[in-house]
């Protein structure tokens, strides 16, 4: 299914690598370990949320629409008897600038080029709305690090949770559960089903039932794949989350976002091309 590139797809691509670093880098994962948080998942959830606070499996089940409820709930809230949300959040933050320093080396990225994609990354984050999007907001306040690496990851999360908030958005206005808006994903042939169930933590049998349910309503035929009206739904989908997150493009205007992309894109390309952040993966971030 091909999607038409607009600027804030492209520039959501060529930004979302150095945000997903915090996902495959061991740093991050370690520092969840050191200050107490059990396992993999528990350190993904409880970092991910921490700005929102002490949440609970309902509340994050709802942010974090496209995971299993189970899955969530392993997690959530039993982190926060190991570890508060201020300290899981500046262990993070403070982790995944260590291997984004390694990756911003003279030949991926000058320092006063460096300096600008900051700059212009924070001006394009000034310029988001955060109405319905919970997770977003509390991630746009959370204090600016004091380096350059942290001011980068910082400002590439605030605009990848705003896009984030706004595709759970469009995702639960065409009338798609989590699990149904994974099965269509896998079904654009753009990520493997493994990839997908396995991370989303969806069971074989969840899976199937939520296939038949998408089978009659004639989003997908009987091999699973995208029907002329699933195909046409998920095009809706993909340009209604790339019109909701116009706001940072809008407050950059076009050169400006044609700039942060030129910058950027040296440093994505160098996190995937050096296998730190692979491709394809459950985010769905191409190599830029």
């Amino acid at each position: 299914m091909a999607v038409t590139a607009t600027l804030a797809r492209r520039f959501w691509e060529a930004v979302e690598p150095i945000h997903a670093l915090v996902y495959f880098a061991p740093e991050p994962a370690r520092a969840a370990r050191e200050v107490g948080l059990l396992g993999w998942w528990m350190g993904y959830f409880a970092g991910r949320l921490a700005p929102v606070g002490p949440l609970g499996a309902a509340a994050a089940q709802a942010l974090c629409f496209a995971f299993a409820p189970g899955k969530v709930a392993r997690a959530l809230p039993d982190a926060w008897a190991y570890a508060t949300p201020e300290t899981v959040l500046r262990a993070r933050v403070d982790a995944v600038q260590v291997p984004l320093e390694r990756a911003l080396t003279p030949t991926t990225v000058s320092a006063t080029d460096l300096e600008r994609l900051v700059q212009l990354l924070e001006q394009a984050v000034e310029g988001c709305s955060y109405e319905g999007r919970a997770l977003a907001a509390a991630w746009s306040a959370v204090p600016r690090p004091t380096t350059l690496a942290g001011r980068l990851w910082l400002a590439t999360t605030v605009l990848r949770e705003h896009r984030g908030d706004g595709h759970v958005i469009a995702l639960v206005h065409s009338g798609l559960t989590g699990i149904e808006a994974g099965l269509t994903h896998v079904a654009t042939g753009r990520v493997p089903r493994e990839l997908i169930q396995g991370t989303r933590g969806w069971t074989d049998g969840e899976w199937d039932q939520a296939r038949r349910r998408l089978t009659a309503k004639g989003l997908l035929d009987r091999d699973g794949r995208l029907t002329r009206s699933g195909g046409t739904l998920r095009r809706e989908i993909e340009s209604s989350t790339d019109r909701l997150a116009a706001d940072p493009v809008a407050r950059l205007g076009a050169l400006g976002v044609e700039e942060a992309i030129r910058l950027a894109t040296p440093i994505s390309r160098h996190l995937i091309d050096s296998g730190v952040v692979p491709v394809p993966n459950p985010i769905g971030t191409p190599r830029p």
